[in-house]
């Protein structure tokens, strides 16, 4: 794949995540303020954006973060938790995402309809995306760059529309929440960006990956804060508070009613669908490379390493599956908090293993450090918020942490494998 079809896999899963997916309860958190919260994610991703350009540039593979860990930690139980806890970060996300989906899609249904096609919708939209998958790199580029340009079309044209008739009192800095919230509204919105790095796990598929990878990275993030920044605008600027928490699950489609009526509505709506689809499109892609990466390498079982129709997509049906399981049992912000947290440890673990690293890929340190640290910081931002407002979501977030390293060393222990680097 070329650099916009690579550049369209981190726009997808980004968009998909934050805009339509979220927005609701990050508006909540954030109040009026919430663009400054996507701006000041924003610039956490970017900084973590550079390492995983220079990671990703001097070893490309598959595995994206999973080679970064294994390059810096070496294998051990260290990094192959780790590993765990990025596959199940995927899932997460996913699941997210096919909540999103489920939610705009029943929109289009009449008024009172049953609660289970929520569930019906999540499933479905899951299967398609899997069978896109299983055709291969090429389909997924192709069909990613056609969903992602229908939807930043309709979302820059919703934005820039929006703007011409907002209300400026919605945005009075004086109503702005603490700064406390801002903050904890960034930390919630981070989960919008996580996308990016699984342009990095598309490097074996990419044409000239030096050259194109760091421009993909880069133009991604760039191009999903412009957006998220106007979106956001729009949506303040159109919809009071209330009226955003009263239409938390579809936000966007709400901001668009007042200025485009019903067509707005059901346009934003069908642009919710796309965005969603890409955000599976593109992470199903990802987390089914580092799912059989894993396997392949020395992690999953042996059962999990056979060859289905002789090709190596066992792991694009794993994933798939524990997916359907979590859109099915888990509640959307319940969801969101595990993905974000779980990309936020991935991130602190990269950039720790990366400086360990500065001599391979040349990266500067004080960046490596500034990454890292934002990226801590945010973690503890938002755990703290979950104590504060959901115990039993933080207690979720540990039991999968201590299950990935525990999985990971009662694994090694009775199995004796280990993780094989892959490239030199």
């Amino acid at each position: 794949m070329g650099l916009w079809a690579a550049t369209s896999i981190g726009v997808g899963a980004m968009v998909g995540a934050g805009i339509f997916s979220i927005f609701g309860t990050a508006a909540r958190i954030s109040g009026n303020a919430v663009y400054i919260s996507f701006i000041i994610a924003g610039a956490v991703a970017l900084l973590s954006t550079y390492s995983y350009a220079k990671m990703g540039v001097r070893y490309p593979s598959a595995g994206g973060p999973v080679e970064f860990l294994l390059k810096g930690f070496g294998d051990g139980i260290l990094s192959g938790g780790l590993n765990l806890l990025l596959w199940v970060g995927y899932v997460f996300g996913l699941a997210l995402y096919a909540k999103g989906f489920s939610y705009y899609a029943v929109t289009f249904l009449p008024a009172g309809s049953a609660p289970v096609w929520d569930n019906v919708f999540a499933t479905a939209i899951i299967l398609v995306f899997t069978t896109i998958n299983f055709v291969g790199a090429k389909a997924v580029g192709k069909s990613e760059l056609f969903i992602v340009s229908i939807k930043v079309g309709i979302l820059l044209l919703f934005a820039i529309t929006g703007l011409f008739y907002m209300n400026p009192a919605n945005l009075s800095v004086s109503a702005w929440p603490t700064s406390k919230n801002i903050f904890f509204g960034a930390g919630m919105v981070f989960l919008a960006y996580q996308g990016f790095g699984l342009i990095t796990n598309a490097a074996e598929d990419m044409k000239d990956p030096e050259k194109n990878l760091p421009r993909a990275l880069y133009l991604s993030v760039g191009l999903v804060i412009i957006i998220y920044v106007l979106v956001s605008l729009a949506v303040m600027g159109n919809l009071s508070i209330p009226e955003i928490e009263s239409a938390q699950d579809y936000a966007l489609a709400a901001a668009a009613k007042p200025f485009l009526g019903d067509i707005g509505f059901k346009i934003m709506a069908l642009a919710a669908l796309f965005s969603t689809s890409s955000a599976i499109n593109a992470t199903l892609y990802g987390g089914a490379n580092v799912s059989y990466l894993l396997a392949r390498e020395g992690e999953l079982p042996e059962f999990f390493e056979r060859k289905l129709w002789n090709r190596g997509t066992e792991g694009l049906f794993i994933t798939s599956g524990l997916v359907i399981l979590c859109a099915n049992f888990l509640k959307l912000e319940g969801i969101g908090m595990l993905a974000s947290a779980s990309s936020l440890i991935v991130y602190v673990a990269v950039n720790a293993s990366h400086l360990r690293l500065l001599k391979e890929t040349g990266a500067k340190s004080y960046l490596i450090w500034a990454s890292l640290l934002s990226s801590f910081i945010f973690f503890v931002v938002l755990t703290y918020y979950e104590f504060v407002n959901s115990k039993f979501t933080l207690g979720l977030l540990a039991l999968t942490v201590v299950s990935c390293f525990v999985a990971e060393w009662v694994y090694r222990r009775y199995s004796g494998r280990v993780i094989k680097e892959r490239t030199g």
